[in-house]
């Protein structure tokens, strides 16, 4: 049989109940004659507690004392998982991320896996022991303790997929795959089979949150075959079923591959828009206007300058929205003053939503679709975006549901694809 890496999140591992049933599912993969690598979560809700505890205490804490004190969850949930599987027959054991070792670098908070020693693991597999691997820590050069940021797990069971070889990694959440859209938003939202690296790429970018961003960067850039699916589905439920469940996250040249222009619609309300008004058209003005939000490391995403009239242009761009304030302030500072620009403007009320697909590359007349289906609605838009398969536009955050609405049907995303 197959070596295959679980990731359980934290909802999956949110009380004892729960962790006894990710016990059960990784016991019936393991009986059924696979080798298996467990990736869990801190239990939902403990790595906020435990942050909370730190700025109790301090404003400013260290950021190696803070990964030091985020790493604790995932250490706890490995802990009760081996036990959980020791108490239903099945011989595991536990590793954190420096006992394995899982090697970054010293980026506190937002470290990057360097390389992956699998020699413990890879032992423990042959002595026939499940082997349960702390995600979203690691180790820098110097042995410190590192976290990889929010989501991190997903990253560590990809990695640890990638560098052990597996056949897939299964990610268990508490939805059962990646659908169209968001099902609160468009009920009829259809669960797809299969989606490429490409695809959930711009998902995950565009406001999709089943995947952490870097984890599906990483599986693309290894060819590591990646499957969403339930964790809270029965555990007893047959292993050749659960294979075939929830949505793979395969390659383009997949002859199987569903055969859609558009493959779902992403939205985003984790946006503010800032426009610079009467800029001076010259060469190196974009850079003096951004540079110093990259300076600030405020990540700035659509960007548009104007037709230049009399030698002025307008220069607009989108920001997180929590950086909002902290964007217009620097652009009061460092721009309008230095530069002697005109009014600087912002809107934090803005939204994006993005079609993505593969079918864009084969397939004229989706931009044409889209802005047609938008003006029928009344919705404005305000700024465009595009790359091979995706096209977003930012429009007014309150049209946003009405927007994904329409988007949705207009591109016949409720079909099953035949």
């Amino acid at each position: 049989m197959s070596l295959i890496v679980h990731k359980y999140g934290g909802t999956s591992m949110g009380s004892v109940e729960r962790i006894r049933n990710v016990a059960e599912r990784v016991a019936k993969w393991h009986r059924a004659g696979h080798q298996v690598v467990v990736v869990p979560s801190a239990m939902s809700g403990e790595t906020n507690r435990l942050l909370g505890l730190a700025h109790e205490i301090s404003e400013a804490p260290s950021r190696r004392e803070l990964d030091m004190i985020a790493s604790t969850g995932e250490q706890v949930s490995v802990g009760l998982l081996a036990i959980a599987l020791q108490s239903v027959g099945i011989d595991a054991v536990s590793f954190t991320g420096w006992q394995v070792p899982v090697r970054t670098d010293d980026a506190y908070g937002k470290a990057r896996i360097e390389s992956i020693d699998d020699s413990r693991i890879r032992a423990e597999l042959t002595a026939g022991r499940v082997v349960i691997v702390t995600g979203f820590q690691g180790v820098d050069p110097n042995g410190n303790i590192t976290t990889l940021g929010r989501g991190g797990s997903d990253t560590s069971a990809v990695a640890v997929a990638a560098a052990m070889g597996a056949a897939e990694c299964l990610i268990f959440t508490d939805v059962d795959g990646v659908y169209t859209t968001d099902p609160r938003v468009v009920p009829d939202a259809r669960r797809l089979a299969r989606i490429t690296f490409e695809e959930m790429l711009e998902m995950a970018s565009l406001g999709s949150k089943v995947l952490q961003i870097r984890s599906v960067e990483f599986a693309g850039k290894y060819q590591v075959r990646t499957r969403v699916l339930s964790s809270l589905t029965p555990p007893d439920i047959p292993v050749e079923e659960e294979a075939a469940s929830g949505t793979l996250i395969t390659f383009e040249e997949d002859e199987n591959m569903e055969k859609a222009v558009i493959s779902g619609i992403a939205f985003s309300r984790d946006a503010a828009k800032i426009t610079v008004m009467h800029v001076p058209d010259r060469p190196g003005i974009a850079f003096q206007i951004l540079g110093p939000i990259a300076a600030a490391n405020i990540d700035v995403d659509v960007i548009i300058q104007n037709q230049s009239v009399g030698g002025m242009t307008d220069f607009s761009f989108t920001v997180p929205h929590s950086e909002y304030k902290r964007t217009l302030e620097i652009m009061e500072r460092e721009v309008r003053g230095p530069l002697g620009t005109g009014e600087i403007v912002g809107d934090p009320d803005i939204c994006k939503v993005s079609a993505v697909g593969i079918g864009m590359r084969s397939h004229a007349g989706v931009a044409s679709e889209m802005f047609r289906t938008l003006y029928e609605e009344g919705i404005n838009i305000q700024m465009i975006s595009t790359s091979e398969i995706k096209i977003s536009v930012v429009i007014a955050d309150k049209y946003m549901e009405l927007a994904v609405r329409a988007l949705h049907k207009a591109f016949g995303l409720e079909q099953e694809i035949v």
